[in-house]
């Protein structure tokens, strides 16, 4: 398996199979990989000549330095689970003086909006992040196709949206949630909970679905109500948002239109923020 952990290395590598048009197939990540990064990593792998992995845990995107302190740092068993799908996968682990040379900054960005929603106005500064190391990553890689997880639904619409706004030739896939058997949405925050508290946090998707049937009948204000609620009588959670927001802008909607909707809850467990989110239509 090749892993690099120079830019420069990996650029020169991968322009072998851009000089034979290969396609390219790129899965960004923190590292502390669960099953869920790995699925995305099997579909890069059937679509893709080649796939890239990035692990690197990217320090502008955390607007809280201990929780940036305490983010999980697993590189030796995230490659060996990466070699469960393909010791062919190429893995980039730069450090963050490579990614940054020596300047820790994020750059400002405009997504029309998209982030000053939700995890923006909860995590200011969160999406200059994310922007500038994924533009940063693209820039590098070059891929044909990038996905991206539908928990951090956000994050793949903004991601989508600084693609539009670069013009990079870069096709962004979403892919579906992965989840434990209870339900709970898979995050590489779960590995700070206890068994105890992972069984506690499935009340989350609960919540969510039955939220999504309420949504069928009822007001976008019933919903809301019902669903803070229902974590009012759960003490163990601290609500931080539950917001119903066309997908299409993320702007929390107060009455239903023809549009597609999601609803997206971010709470605390044990001092470990959860972020789901779930379709309503």
């Amino acid at each position: 398996m090749l892993i690099f952990n120079n830019k420069a290395d990996l650029i020169s590598h991968l322009s072998t199979y851009k000089n034979n048009k290969s396609t390219i197939g790129f899965v960004p990540t923190m590292g502390a990989l669960h099953k869920g990064h790995l699925s995305l990593l099997e579909k890069s792998f059937q679509e893709n000549i080649i796939t890239v992995i990035s692990i690197f845990v990217n320090p502008t995107q955390f607007n809280n330095q201990e929780d940036l302190k305490k983010y999980p740092r697993t590189l030796e068993a995230d490659v060996e689970k990466i070699k469960t799908v393909s010791d062919a996968i190429i893995v980039f682990a730069p450090s963050v003086d490579e990614m940054y040379d020596g300047n820790t900054e994020s750059a400002h960005f405009s997504f029309d909006g998209l982030e000053y929603q939700m995890e923006g106005s909860h995590r200011p500064g969160h999406f200059d992040g994310v922007g500038t190391i994924v533009k940063k990553l693209f820039e590098i890689v070059k891929p044909t196709n990038a996905y991206f997880g539908e928990k951090d639904f956000q994050q793949l619409q903004i991601v989508k949206k600084l693609v539009q706004k670069t013009g990079m030739p870069i096709n962004i896939v979403g892919c579906p949630i992965s989840r434990e058997e209870n339900g709970l949405a898979m995050s590489s925050r779960n590995g700070r909970l206890t068994d105890e508290e992972k069984n506690k946090a499935a009340f989350i998707y609960k919540t969510l679905k039955e939220a999504r049937e309420k949504f069928v009948n009822e007001s976008i204000e019933a919903v809301k109500k019902y669903v803070y609620d229902a974590f009012s009588t759960h003490p163990e959670f601290k609500m931080d948002y539950f917001e119903i927001a066309a997908e299409d802008d993320l702007v929390p909607a107060n009455t239903k239109d023809n549009k597609e909707y999601r609803g997206f809850i971010a709470v605390f467990l044990s001092n470990v923020r959860l972020i789901d989110n779930i379709s309503l239509n």
